[in-house]
């Protein structure tokens, strides 16, 4: 079937409304800041975070109607029609409880942590199953929804690094308009909605309360938060990876086949090979592979 859905027919999203929900003092959230067009939000954000935390301080928004050269992992390219999608980063600046920045290896995560806030955001207002593939993709029955990408900006004056996490996912896009076969959007798996503006705010905000939980528990995301979950027990519960048969196909060009048993504490996938080798992956593309002999997780 061939879904039809004019430009005149994707709402535009509200800034007012936005900032109004979402930033202080009714939200967690320092500034959000909406163009229309754009080549990346990520990088835009990136050189803004330069201009220092009086100006774009932690937790500032930078979202678009339209993108032309977003950037996603290993340096592919991802654009998006006008209104069809969300295309959102943020700024983040972690620190803990006691305003010590957290440790960069905690970084990782980052990534993992608004994977896991999309999820959420989706299952409960779209009413889609969505599910994390790793290392930061959401995924529908197989086809990739959207993707994320965490990227460190240094500051010039020693500060502690920021980190920009950006977030893509397809909404209104017809079947036509799909970048690829293998992708899908809101629209195509008739979600209970496709209003942006609904679906941005409730990302935000679970962003937003992840994010302060992951902090003040020291970037630590083996360590429970508040509810006696941990940041890597609540991505591992929507990881549809962890259990599968896969190949991992390293930078390198060479590739890990295996089961994937589970994440290591820097967030990286551990693979199980054939002569029981676990193998760490810190990136690299995933393939989910046929099922053939169930193999136990590693302990």
């Amino acid at each position: 079937m061939s879904h039809r859905y004019s430009n005149l027919e994707r709402p535009s999203l509200n800034e007012r409304e936005l900032t109004a929900a979402l930033c202080a003092p009714r939200g967690p959230f320092a500034r959000i800041e909406l163009v229309e067009e754009t080549g990346s939000t990520n990088t835009d954000l990136a050189d803004h975070a330069l201009q220092g935390a009086a100006l774009w301080p932690d937790l500032s928004v930078l979202t678009a109607e339209m993108q032309t050269a977003g950037r996603g992992r290993m340096e592919r390219t991802w654009t998006a029609p006008e209104r069809s999608s969300i295309i959102v980063s943020v700024l983040l600046r972690p620190a803990g409880a006691n305003a010590m920045p957290l440790p960069t290896r905690s970084y990782s995560w980052l990534s993992l942590l608004a994977a896991l806030s999309l999820v959420e955001a989706v299952r409960e207002h779209a009413e889609i199953p969505a599910t994390i593939k790793w290392p930061n993709d959401v995924h529908v029955d197989g086809r990739k929804l959207a993707g994320l990408l965490a990227q460190m900006v240094q500051s010039p004056d020693g500060t502690p690094p920021a980190v920009v996490v950006g977030a893509g996912m397809n909404v209104c896009l017809t079947d036509d308009e799909l970048p690829v076969s293998s992708a899908t959007s809101l629209l195509l798996e008739y979600a209970a909605t496709t209003d942006r503006n609904i679906l941005l705010k409730a990302y935000l905000r679970a962003l937003a309360g992840h994010y302060r939980s992951f902090c003040d528990v020291g970037g630590d995301a083996f360590t429970p938060w508040a509810d006696g979950t941990s940041l890597a027990a609540k991505v591992s519960g929507f990881m549809h990876t962890i259990g599968q048969q896969v190949r991992a196909e390293l930078p390198s060009g060479e590739h890990v086949l295996g089961y994937a048993a589970g994440l290591d504490r820097d967030g990286c996938l551990q693979i199980r090979d054939s002569h029981n080798v676990v193998h760490t992956v810190s990136a690299g593309d995933v393939v989910h592979l046929r099922p053939t002999e169930p193999q136990p997780p590693v302990i």
